[in-house]
């Protein structure tokens, strides 16, 4: 499937002329920041230079002063508390936080992370029956529960009240319970991307203030709430990015010891960006409650000794090595399953199913469709008698809003615009196939199943080096400012048109390109390239010029930093 690029269009050419002027930068990165809304001094300032004073008032939130009474009140008359979270990173990263830092008022509190396979995604009558059997008066429910309906009515009647702390999309029908969710409606709370995680440490923060405590007697657990952020693919501006900025900080300067074993394990030195976390500590963390149960990433994470750092780490570590493995086979299984079916190659969607299916990787799998195929994809396994999976959306569709439209053929579902988990009766499987395609199909556009590199600017050679040659340029200097990158502030991407290789360009592994690259009106710019997964171009580029879209790296190597453009697609007239 051939990619489409899209030049992003200048929206504001006297806010980047003004900006050129009150920042002295150049045009590029003055186009990168107003397409993030920065449009002044004042706000680069903010985006450049996060404050962690700037973070909203955690009372602003709806239900956030009941909250804070509710567990006030049951640490003072010494009620059994229990902190309940998905398996996930953000949920299981949330338990830890809560738990961390309620732990320190009392000892009667405990935490419950649902089995995957047992009891599936959020609130479960198992976990309702721990809550009741233990005499817990208050569930903190954690990135889960607000569609948790019948189970926290049945808490309600065994004297369990709940705190719902909760960012998915909320249904028309809530639990009664203490909900803290900015989704909600009626919620004036300014900043709706939070995480799971993120809301739980607004709670955090709510009680810290009530209690009259400093701040950094709370800032120690941003380093949780940032590997949420990151794991959980929201929006990295706003709020997340001050508190992505000050975790991060704190994961390079002074990590937890549960996730320096994970980075010991994995060989990864630092310094760390988000993506790092997003590819070395999320998915080890995740194949806790995939392979095995999410309370091992919880003591991980919660764990004060390097002895037992290590032992759970290797656990986790394992569990990543097999995790591994079953994706690359279970994908494999799906290729073929939809390359051997007429109707899924021509459909607008992709749903496959298999029964022996490993349930704590079908979500992996489905992106790994995607990226295939490039369109809504379910992927499907049975536990329970039932046929349960995820969901994976492509750019601009609302995946979420389809389900809810073959709402009648499910038990139940939640999630996002772009992911979601579901079950439903495998009697029902066929029939669900065909609807889900035909709402697909009524609603999506061609150009949304249209795989596209969204460039943010076109570029020469000499805008990034300008006057400098034989350093790192003030250019890039400034671009490594605009990380943490993720949703919203993604890595900025560019394009350079007519580029020619110096040398013949080297072919490594079969697959990836190495090569250096210059432009003919600028020879004296030289710089380094390589293009993972390109090396079908290899006899192509060495016969006539042609475009490359980029990203822009830094390239370390004894002791030497130099650029190195890492490029994702390349271009032939």
């Amino acid at each position: 499937m051939k990619t489409i690029w899209e030049l992003k269009r200048v929206k504001h050419q006297d806010k980047i002329e003004q900006l050129i002027q009150e920042l002295n930068i150049s045009y590029p990165i003055a186009k990168l920041l107003t397409d993030r809304g920065i449009t002044n001094y004042n706000q680069a300032k903010d985006f450049f230079r996060p404050d962690i004073e700037k973070l909203h008032n955690p009372f602003l939130m709806k239900n956030m002063d009941l909250a804070v009474d509710r567990i006030v009140t049951a640490l003072n008359n010494k009620e059994n508390i229990l902190v309940y979270g998905d398996y996930d990173v953000d949920g299981t990263t949330a338990v830890a936080l809560m738990f961390q830092y309620l732990h320190q008022f009392t000892q009667n509190i405990a935490y419950y992370i649902p089995d995957r396979y047992k009891e599936g995604y959020g609130v479960s009558n198992q976990g309702v029956d721990f809550a009741i059997d233990n005499n817990f008066t208050l569930i903190i429910a954690l990135d889960c529960g607000i569609k948790a309906i019948d189970k926290v009515k049945r808490a309600k009647q065994n004297g369990i009240d709940f705190i719902i702390c909760d960012h998915h999309t909320p249904g028309s029908n809530l639990p009664d319970a203490i909900i803290l969710n900015p989704k909600q409606k009626d919620c004036n709370y300014p900043y709706k991307e939070l995480c799971g995680c993120g809301v739980g440490f607004k709670l955090v923060q709510a009680l810290n203030d009530h209690f009259a405590l400093p701040f950094y007697k709370i800032d120690y657990l941003l380093d949780l709430v940032m590997v949420a952020i990151g794991a959980d693919i929201v929006s990295v501006m706003g709020e997340n990015r001050i508190m992505c900025h000050y975790g991060l900080k704190k994961l390079n300067e002074k990590p937890r010891i549960g996730f320096s074993a994970i980075l010991k394990l994995a060989n990864k030195q630092h310094p760390l960006t988000v993506t790092d976390v997003v590819f070395t500590i999320a998915p080890r963390i995740n194949a806790a409650g995939r392979i095995k149960s999410g309370n091992k990433a919880v003591e991980l994470l919660l764990t004060e000794t390097i002895e037992e750092a290590d032992k759970i780490g290797k656990e986790i570590h394992d569990y990543n090595t097999f995790r591994r493995e079953l994706d690359k086979e279970i994908t494999q299984e799906a290729l073929q399953q939809i390359e051997n079916d007429e109707w899924l190659l021509n459909a607008k969607t992709t749903v496959v199913y298999n029964k022996n299916w490993h349930k704590g990787v079908v979500g992996i799998v489905a992106s790994r469709l995607t990226e295939t195929y490039y369109r809504p994809t379910i992927v499907l396994t049975e536990s329970n008698g039932n046929a349960v999976g995820s969901v994976r959306s492509v750019k601009d569709f609302d995946v979420y809003e389809a389900l809810s439209k073959c709402a009648d053929l499910l038990e139940q579902f939640g999630g996002h615009k772009y992911a979601a988990g579901l079950t439903l009766k495998l009697d029902n499987l066929p029939a669900f196939k065909l609807k889900f395609d035909a709402v697909v199909q009524q609603t999506i556009t061609k150009k949304q199943l249209q795989h596209k590199l969204l460039i943010d600017s076109e570029i020469d050679f000499r805008d990034i080096f300008e006057a400098e040659r034989n350093t790192i340029p003030k250019f890039y200097r400034i671009l490594k400012q605009f990380a943490p990158f993720g949703p919203d502030n993604m890595k900025p991407l560019f394009v350079t048109k007519n580029v020619e290789i110096c040398d013949a360009p080297r072919l490594l592994k079969d697959a990836h390109l190495k090569m250096t690259l210059f432009q003919e009106d600028y020879p004296d710019i030289k710089i380094d390239a390589i293009g993972f997964n390109l090396g079908e171009y290899y006899t192509q580029i060495t016969e006539k010029p042609f475009n490359i879209a980029y990203h822009i790296d830094e390239n370390v190597w004894n002791g030497k930093s130099t650029l190195q453009l890492m490029i994702k697609d390349i271009r032939i007239d």
